[in-house]
């Protein structure tokens, strides 16, 4: 009796499972795809509110500057829809340069039609960010994702500003040489204090990141590999023939097609200046003021507005001229902008 007793008991101790058996063969398993779309739960609300974002900044800019949209959309809607369609495929054009620029500035290739469309949506940031900042973040993050290393990319986006202004400058020296409208530019330049001013604040600014350098020896090491990088990558650029015709290519082509948009709305809305004045005029006043750290081209604008007149058009023709072409190249574009740059966020592109 005894010996089936404890027969029983042992048969029984061997069916039921141990108090610690369960949580470590069974559980783990239940537990790990637990945890796992647990994890995945914030990391897809926080994709959800960056995909977000953008989206309610441009309904809320848009709310903000109701009068100013009004009246931007209202003179265009009564202009002549022939050239402001010409005036659409050169704001279509830009996006084109700037995506040749940046693959020419950059050794490694990328996907062309991931790059337009990042190039698409960084006119959307660049309204959050002033100075040209969102489109570098916007780019730095697309190029994060392609696989290129940081020091690359930031490399990259260096040569890119570089080239750029310095083809803007040479395109603008080449009109300033042409026109004979050139002498109307005389009351636009600032004065020899202004331009005193402004050098002291860039010499200012190197000697303080000189210091920077010089003293904080952490700062040595990135900075010194970037620049390392920088003119590696640069030197390789120039090697091949196709970026050297990506980069000066596209750098010369985007403010040619930038201003070419211009002078199709000007045309539009019957302006009634040449189309060699309005081009020069747009060149005049992005060099002058294209560095002043204002988001949506502010500066540019109110420049832009002062050059026309100076060439001999009326206030009021040259600010609905400013506001049309504002209007087709960044407000229009804004919204779809926008959600192409959440569509890009959502699939972990940018």
């Amino acid at each position: 009796m005894s010996t089936s007793t404890s027969t029983s008991t042992t048969s029984t101790s061997r069916s039921l499972p141990r108090p610690g058996a369960e949580t470590a063969g069974v559980d783990p398993e239940r537990a790990a795809p637990a945890r796992s779309v647990a994890s995945r739960g914030p990391a897809r609300s926080l994709r959800l509110v960056l995909c977000l974002i953008p989206v309610l900044f441009a309904v809320g800019w848009a709310a903000a500057n109701r009068p100013v949209v009004y009246e931007g959309f209202r003179r265009l809607v009564a202009a002549d829809p022939g050239w402001l369609a010409a005036g659409a495929g050169f704001t279509c054009l830009t996006w084109v340069a700037a995506s040749c620029v940046r693959q020419g500035a950059l050794p490694d290739p990328v996907p062309p039609r991931l790059l337009l469309a990042s190039q698409f949506a960084a006119g959307a940031a660049n309204h959050v960010l002033p100075g040209g900042l969102g489109a570098h973040a916007v780019t730095l993050r697309f190029l994060r994702g392609q696989g290129v290393p940081l020091e690359r990319a930031t490399a990259s986006i260096g040569l890119y500003s570089l080239v750029k202004s310095v083809a803007k400058t040479l395109v603008l020296v080449v009109f300033l040489a042409a026109s004979p409208a050139r002498r109307r530019l005389g009351e636009l330049i600032p004065d020899g204090r202004l331009l005193v001013a402004l050098a002291a604040g860039v010499g200012g600014a190197l000697t303080v990141a000189g210091v920077l350098l010089a003293v904080v020896r952490p700062l040595r090491r990135p900075v010194t590999g970037l620049l390392r990088t920088a003119v590696s990558d640069a030197r390789a650029v120039h090697a091949r023939p196709r970026r050297v015709l990506a980069l000066w290519g596209g750098a010369v082509a985007m403010p040619l097609v930038q201003a070419g948009a211009l002078a199709c709305v000007a045309a539009s809305l019957g302006l009634g200046l040449p189309w060699e004045q309005v081009v020069l005029a747009h060149l005049a006043a992005g060099t002058a003021v294209g560095a002043v750290p204002a988001p949506g081209g502010l500066a540019v604008d109110a420049a832009l507005v002062w050059t026309l007149v100076a060439f001999g058009s009326s206030p009021a023709p040259a600010t609905a001229t400013v506001i049309g072409y504002r209007v087709l190249t960044d407000w229009a574009p804004l919204l779809p902008g926008a959600l192409v740059l959440s569509g890009l966020i959502r699939r972990n592109v940018v």
